[in-house]
């Protein structure tokens, strides 16, 4: 496993995060009362820890804190990262302390790593949004500030407005599919140590289509017998030091096969066969 500091933060992350956005479905049925395969996301993420994995990515949109918070029951809480994210609606003074405040109490945790706006929201200033975090830092509920779904021009005003602390991380869409669009946001944010996680890094399963396998075959020939997705996350990680994919975190098999493959890194010359082909 690799470990890299994390954006402007000490903290040394493993490479690799899990992600716990399952889909719209589950986060329907547990407005009902009903939280479809809850253990085995549990054991998953479970697993993912005792492979070595400590970021870990959630949202109160996903609802899956308190899933969370049953996983980690019995692991060093100071050894782990907890990232989760406020929803757009909830961005005002008061609003996003009520927000945080319930993220702490589903997490079972008195403090969150990094707290993250999850969509930007004109309607609400962002100033006042940003000085609550701030004031939330300096009252030890969070420790970053981390934004989601920011243009660069956005993250810039951020960046900006923010007196006391800095921005931590951005997190976005960014994959080997979905990479061209993003070079700008992620060269400015690797000038200015802001950690990237990246979501959907495995471009919504279009990396395992069957159409794409002659290009990692490819690869294969340097790395060795590793699967299509462990390569689209190892070149996430291989381009740029500042990336951390987020890939789903739903049964045991997966995390510990990119746990298993969390440690490779591909040579320049795939880097840019990939990127010629794909």
């Amino acid at each position: 496993m690799i470990y890299r500091e994390f954006g402007n933060t000490s903290f040394k992350t493993s490479c690799i995060g899990m992600g716990t956005y399952y889909d719209m479905r589950w986060v329907f049925k547990t407005y009902l009362g009903i939280y479809s395969g809850k253990e085995q996301k549990e054991d998953a993420i479970k697993s993912g820890i005792d492979s070595g994995i400590n970021l870990i990515d959630t949202a109160e949109l996903y609802r899956t804190e308190k899933i969370i918070a049953s996983a980690i029951k019995g692991h060093r809480r100071d050894d782990l990262f907890i990232a989760t994210k406020v929803f757009p609606t909830h961005l005002s003074p008061k609003s996003i302390e009520k927000s945080l405040n319930r993220s702490l109490k589903n997490l079972g945790t008195n403090y969150i790593d990094l707290y993250q706006i999850h969509f930007p929201n004109p309607t609400i200033d962002l100033k006042k949004t940003l000085r609550s975090m701030e004031r939330m830092v300096n009252e030890g509920k969070m420790r970053y500030i981390g934004v989601s779904n920011f243009s660069l021009n956005l993250l810039k005003r951020a960046q900006g407005i923010l007196s006391k602390h800095e921005i931590t991380s951005i997190q976005i869409n960014y994959n080997v599919f979905h990479r061209k669009s993003q070079n700008d946001l992620i060269k400015y944010c690797e000038q200015n140590h802001i950690a990237v996680m990246a979501y959907f890094p495995l471009g919504h399963g279009k990396v395992t289509q069957k159409q794409y396998n002659e290009y990692f075959d490819h690869v294969r020939k340097t790395v060795g017998d590793v699967p299509n997705a462990n390569i689209a996350l190892a070149y996430l990680i291989s381009k740029n030091q500042n990336v951390f994919p987020i890939p789903r975190a739903s049964n045991r098999t997966h995390v510990t096969q990119n746990a298993k493959y969390a440690d490779i890194i591909l040579k320049e010359g795939d880097i840019k066969y990939l990127e010629e082909k794909l």
